[in-house]
């Protein structure tokens, strides 16, 4: 079947290793074309162009400035989206016929564009829910529902409920969202709400001792250091003031050693840290390319999540996966209301403690670095089975297309 993807990530290719991408070709293993509908920002000055790859084909879309820029910058830019959107199907896929409308939050703006494609398609439609917005930006204070803020609130919440009602499935992270979604949305019909999480296609992963042993010396790990690594955003949603907090606390820990990589409007929060009091054992690294990124995760003991504690939402982030497919234990720092911390210490893979108590990060961290070799690879190895029993790209698609045979 063709099928339409409407996603707010830039796509150039499929050639990345991605929860997005990596499902996207499960589709096409089973004979499926997907349409990916992508944004090209305009600070990257390419126009808007439809590609044929083949047996996919990608029209990326030339919209506003979203990421890493103000909020009012970036709000403008979900708003217009979607005029800029369906302007562009018309004129590249217009003559098309789609089956499958599938599609993901953020951002909740892409109502109009699924009308659209629904009334001229007939199409099916699967929301794959991986933002609960605009009550994530009123958790962080980033919009209120009273005051000036108010209307932009309105606004988007009211393009919320309208992507839900046309949505004919929803697929959750977990179950808490879920929960979360059927509390808050009394209207929604329950039938049409589901579990169905992030994914990936789980790769063998071969770890080389030698590049374990070359990438500590370059970065001057030292070699019997327990080294905890986040990678991924640097934003409001990771809650910054607290991860330097903690690594505040960590500083005289010569046993544990932090590498922190990733870019966001928060990252001047960690350098500024960093350049003022030059801690020992914490490396700041500002993004790497994806191979790179991957290679670091080899010469890495634990993965850390971070969320800010204020979420009322039940927030399941992405980068996980990475690290479960690299066998890492996972030391969760989160809100209360995600399942993630349940899930990681139910699967006996990790440690989760609230992400505003920085005596129990450090008390957990102490536990870790406790640890020998062979407990730590235990705790890698449970990760790695879990990934491969609930988070593949095969869960998903099988999950997807069963309401649609």
């Amino acid at each position: 079947m063709n099928f339409i993807f409407l996603t707010m990530s830039p796509f150039y290719d499929l050639d990345v290793h991605n929860i997005y991408a990596d499902l996207l070709i499960e589709f096409i293993a089973h004979g499926h074309i997907p349409y990916l509908v992508s944004p090209s920002e305009l600070k990257n000055g390419k126009m808007t162009a439809f590609v044929d790859k083949g047996n996919y084909k990608i029209l990326r879309v030339n919209v506003g400035n979203i990421n890493n820029v103000s909020s009012i910058e970036k709000g403008i830019s979900t708003v217009l989206m979607e005029y800029q959107f369906i302007a562009a199907i018309k004129k590249h896929l217009n003559e098309l016929h789609f089956d499958l409308i599938l599609y993901s939050t953020p951002p909740v703006t892409f109502a109009n564009v699924i009308k659209y494609l629904k009334y001229k398609s007939g199409a099916q439609t699967y929301l794959l829910l991986k933002d609960i917005f605009p009550q994530n930006a009123v958790d962080l204070g980033i919009l209120t529902r009273t005051g000036p803020k108010a209307l932009f609130y309105k606004y988007f919440h009211r393009k919320e409920i309208q992507l839900y009602n046309i949505s004919e499935y929803i697929g959750c992270m977990s179950q808490a969202n879920v929960d979360y979604l059927l509390r808050h949305n009394p209207e929604i019909r329950s039938e049409k709400v589901h579990v169905n999480p992030n994914c990936i296609s789980a790769y063998k992963i071969t770890k080389k001792p030698e590049i374990c042993i070359k990438l500590r010396k370059e970065y001057g790990v030292p070699s019997d250091a327990v080294v905890f690594m986040y990678g991924g955003n640097l934003g409001r949603p990771q809650g910054i003031p607290f991860v330097v907090e903690c690594l505040k606390r960590n500083v005289c820990n010569f046993k544990a050693f932090f590498i922190i990589c990733g870019t966001g409007t928060d990252y001047q929060i960690l350098e500024k840290y960093i350049k003022e009091e030059k801690p020992i054992n914490v490396i700041l690294l500002n993004g790497l390319p994806k191979q790179e990124y991957d290679d670091l995760l080899q010469a890495c003991d634990v993965g850390i999540i971070f969320l800010d504690h204020r979420f009322t939402i039940p927030n399941f982030p992405s980068r996980i996966l990475s690290y479960m497919e690299q066998s890492m234990p996972v030391l969760a720092c989160t809100d209360k209301n995600t399942d993630m911390g349940e899930i990681i210490t139910k699967g006996n893979f990790g440690w989760w403690c609230e992400s505003n108590e920085v005596h129990n990060f450090t008390a957990l961290v102490d536990t870790i670095c406790s640890l020998n070799s062979e407990v730590l690879a235990r705790l890698g190895n449970n990760a790695r089975t879990y990934l491969e029993n609930h988070y593949t790209v095969e869960h998903t698609y099988n999950t997807i297309m069963k309401h649609f045979v």
